[in-house]
């Protein structure tokens, strides 16, 4: 399953220590959180960095000690220290399928090792093995060979397959991705990273009609390092690679990893510097894996690392994303500042001075309707559920961005985004049960008991389901993005052991508040409602309705999009905690415009209304979704092309949920304060 640095970046202002400080704490209160939850789930470990990946640690920060916790990014490495390199899974932007590094025949260690993962990155796919790649620090190595294999027709079948989906093949070097440089165009001195290496190449030689699928055998790693001033240690700051295709050639018998090649020989400082004589993927040749590795010291500092990886050379294009959606917010507020200061003070002051009534019938709008506007809608029981659903989505979103800004989530963390909103998203039911039965109450309910049952099963039961086939089309594919049977198990208990109390607790404390009384009494026979204007169909001002909140963030979805389906790092919560912002101010102003008119038009029946008027943008936003699939990208696959139509009507979901709940809330404060400042006779 498909994952953000901070405000651009904040890394770069954070020391080490403090870093480290609020990456223990955090890790360590979510391990807290969730161990009696996770404790059979044995899939996965809760957030933080696994203990067997510190062991051989040569100097660690004291702080962590008091937590009993470690983190391997803060090892300093001594001269011919061992470097372990880590593999990880093989992605595709055209598949969207993850899989396991072993799934092809690469070379092996003796005993393949798994790393132990957090829930996030169990449900990106991810699945962090060891490798038979090992550096020695600050110890340049010459075409070292690792092992020699000969495919059979599996096997290239296999490769082939992998070859012709553009598979990269991901590594990890002390928590640091790698990456493969690539020069931009027109700009020689700067370089954007590709996460991972393709695992070949296809072609058509000279002559041949045929396509020839070739694979990279021989890397070239370069490890960037900074040095400590005072000490003759190092701590890694870069790991990159170029990746090559090399047909080698040897004397003499296979010796193993001591024979002598030809193709590449460090005694006669011979080195692989292109791919004129590829290695091409045949049924009984062999292939000699082989890399070489270079230490660069740098003057980037450890706290800086991640900023080559995140470093957005397009600031430009997200500033102008902000001024975009504050033209909007700007253009809005003017009108219900026109609203709230000219017009509604010039109702509310000419209501209250009305001597008769039929003056009163004259001055037609939005107090005619005093005696129906708060009378309680159709289906007011499902208004409850997804209002309260709504403050669970917009306190989750709340939460992390908040803690993400402050520098508690690091790029650094894998799935620690991930793993974040899930468990806010189980402790914000307390907030779900709360709202919903609060508003049941006001709407003078009796059954809080069915209302709680329904807030806390009907969203979260219809993601899982959706989750749930999406899953299995991706295990029928067996890739290892299908979340386990165990960590399914987890997911299910956090919904029913936390979530569902959480949501019964908010409920119980929420009905037994006293309801708000209305400002106005509501009438025992219904208004009869005039025919409206075409432009005040409920249908087509719900549509212009969720037009403007979409226009407030649709530049920085294609960010996001990008992010998540093209494999590309997105860390700037700065800018995004900005759009969120906008979003909600967005969303609270056009829905109290439109309520505005339509009580105007003497339509009380604003409930619903006020709910779709914003959340129709989640329309938009998997119409865009839409767009993106068949503008961006280049899917091949049913089962991706599923998959990816999947998760977006997940998100649109709950983009509904949330724009929808913000929307209703700004209403419902909007009428409670114009029907509290007129006299009712």
């Amino acid at each position: 399953m498909p994952d953000l640095a901070l405000s651009s970046v904040l890394l770069r202002s954070i020391s080490p220590m403090v870093f480290s400080r609020s990456m223990a704490v955090s890790s360590w209160v979510s391990a807290v959180l969730l161990l009696a939850a996770a404790s059979g789930a044995g899939g996965f470990y809760l957030p933080g960095v696994a203990p067997a990946d510190f062991q051989k640690a040569s100097l660690f920060s004291p702080s962590f000690a008091s937590f009993g916790l470690s983190v391997a990014s803060f090892l300093f490495y001594s001269l011919k220290d061992p470097l372990p390199v880590k593999v990880n899974k093989l992605t595709s932007t055209k598949t969207q399928l993850p899989y396991s590094y072993y799934s092809l025949p690469y070379c092996r260690p003796d005993t393949i090792v798994d790393s132990a993962e957090n829930l996030g990155e169990v449900l990106r796919g991810d699945r962090i093995e060891n490798s038979p790649y090992v550096f020695e620090m600050r110890e340049p190595q010459m075409c070292r060979i690792i092992c020699k294999i000969t495919l059979n027709d599996k096997d290239v079948k296999e490769f082939k397959e992998k070859i012709e989906d553009e598979y990269r093949v991901n590594m990890v070097l002390d928590n640091l991705p790698l990456v493969v440089p690539i020069k931009r165009l027109g700009q020689e001195t700067s370089n954007f990273y590709q996460l991972g290496f393709y695992a070949g190449a296809k072609g058509q030689p000279t002559g041949n009609k045929d396509v020839k699928y070739y694979i990279h055998n021989h890397l070239s790693f370069l490890v960037k390092y900074h040095k400590d001033a005072q000490l003759d240690l190092a701590r890694i700051v870069g790991f990159e690679v170029s990746p090559f295709s090399v047909k080698h050639e040897h004397d003499g018998q296979w010796n193993g990893n001591k024979t002598r090649l030809s193709t590449c020989d460090p005694h006669a400082k011979r080195t692989v510097v292109n791919s004129n004589t590829p290695q091409e993927v045949e049924v009984n040749k062999d292939i000699i894996f082989t890399y070489d590795v270079e230490f660069q010291e740098s003057d980037v500092k450890w706290a800086s690392r991640w900023d080559t990886y995140l470093l957005m050379t397009d600031d430009q294009i997200h500033w102008f994303s902000i001024v975009n959606s504050l033209m909007i917010v700007l253009f809005l507020s003017g009108m219900v500042a026109m609203i709230m200061l000219r017009t509604l003070y010039r109702d509310i002051s000419k209501y209250n001075q009305l001597e008769t009534q039929e003056e009163a019938q004259e001055e037609t709008g939005w107090k005619l309707v005093h005696g129906d506007v708060f009378r309680p809608p159709t289906n007011s029981d499902l208004l409850c559920v997804y209002v309260g659903t709504g403050v669970q989505f917009f306190g989750m979103l709340l939460v992390t961005m908040l803690f993400a800004v402050l520098g508690f989530l690091s790029p650094s963390n894998r799935g620690g985004l991930m793993t974040a909103m899930l468990l806010l998203w189980v402790f914000m039911g307390l907030f779900a049960g709360y709202s919903s039965t609060s508003l049941y109450k006001m709407f003078k309910g009796t059954e809080w008991k069915m209302i709680t049952l329904r807030t806390a099963f009907t969203f979260p039961g219809i993601v899982f389901a959706i989750f749930f086939v999406l899953n299995a089309l991706v295990w029928g594919e067996k890739s290892s993005g299908a979340v386990p049977f165990t960590t399914m198990f987890a997911l299910v208990l956090l919904w029913f052991g936390i979530s569902v109390p959480l949501v019964f607790v908010g409920s119980y404390l929420g009905f037994k508040k006293p309801a708000p009384e209305d400002p106005v009494k509501t009438n025992k026979i219904p208004r009869q409602i005039p025919e409206q204007p075409w432009y005040m169909n409920a249908v087509f001002s719900i549509l212009i309705g969720g037009i403007l909140p979409f226009g407030a963030v649709f530049v920085e979805l294609f960010f996001i999009l990008t992010s998540i389906w093209l494999h590309q790092f997105y860390y700037i919560f700065g800018f995004l905690f900005l759009i969120f912002l906008i979003l909600i101010v967005t969303c609270a102003e056009i829905t109290i415009v439109l309520c505005y008119f339509q009580l105007c038009s003497e339509d009380y029946q604003w409930w619903w209304r006020s709910y779709l008027t914003s959340g129709s943008s989640a329309l938009y936003l998997f119409l865009y979704a839409t767009f993106y699939f068949f503008t961006k990208l280049n899917i091949t696959k049913l089962v991706s092309a599923i998959m990816y139509f999947g998760y977006m009507l997940i998100a649109s979901y709950s983009f509904f949920v949330l724009t929808g709940t913000v929307g209703f809330y700004a209403c419902l404060w909007f009428t409670r304060l114009i029907y509290s400042s007129v006299k009712i006779d």
